[in-house]
């Protein structure tokens, strides 16, 4: 990375850096009006599908991100509530419980799109992608049956797919030494913003050649956007008001 040496640079960098961090706790993600998806339970959705997620947060003026998984409680406050914990030794938890909103970013299906594709010329390539960003507060959790309860829930959401299901039948002894290296926290959320670019601002035959690609694609991440596609648009490409 180029470092500024012009006079000034250093504090300018920085004072660029918190006008970013500024930015990131008050504007919402870019979403122009074809792309966008207010439906709580479509965003929900792709919450439980894709539910190892990016949380970000701000110490010191300073953006800190991590890597979780996460449930979703779709019923608990306006927006619904996520759930998730992280290492004890993972500083970002200390920051919890203070005014500082937090921000969760799930990723759905993406891809490239080449303009070789379209039957429309002149074009660009784009990609397209589906995401929903969650806000809210982090606070801790600290009542232990309550913990043992969501890491039950945890682990039975994603052994559920295997034949024989691992129970969680440990010590306790051992369990309790577990728990003691993570913390666990939750996020009653105040706004979901759903953005599912799915080449809706395209002609309908334009769409419909961009799933028509995909699908056929050896690539299983492109022939799952493919499906993606015609959840949102119809199986033709052709409902021009998405999802």
């Amino acid at each position: 990375m180029a470092v500024d040496a012009r006079p000034g640079g250093a504090e300018n960098l920085r004072a660029a850096g918190a006008t970013g961090v500024a930015a990131l706790r008050t504007m919402p993600v870019y979403i122009p009006q074809e792309f966008q998806v207010a439906d709580r339970n479509l965003l929900h959705d792709l919450i439980e599908r894709f539910s190892f997620a990016m949380l970000v947060t701000t110490q010191d003026g300073r953006p800190v991100a991590s890597h979780l998984p996460f449930l979703v409680q779709r019923d608990a406050g306006d927006h619904g509530t996520l759930v998730g914990h992280m290492a004890r030794a993972n500083r970002q938890w200390q920051g919890f419980g203070g005014a500082g909103e937090a921000l969760v970013i799930f990723q759905g299906e993406h891809g490239y799109v080449s303009p070789s594709w379209y039957e429309t010329h002149p074009s660009v390539p784009t990609w397209n992608y589906l995401a929903v960003h969650a806000y809210g507060i982090p606070r801790v959790i600290e009542d232990a049956e309550r913990i043992r309860a969501i890491l039950r829930t945890l682990v039975a959401k994603n052994e559920a797919g295997f034949d024989e299901p691992w129970p969680m039948d440990l010590p306790d002894d051992y369990l309790r030494k577990m728990i003691g290296g993570i913390v666990a926290f939750e996020i009653p959320l105040s706004r979901l913003e759903g953005k599912f670019k799915l080449s809706q601002n395209r002609p309908v035959g334009d769409r419909q050649r961009v799933i028509a690609t995909l699908a056929a694609s050896e690539d299983p991440t492109q022939r799952a956007l493919a499906a993606a596609m015609q959840v949102a648009l119809g199986t033709d490409g052709g409902r021009s008001e998405g999802l």
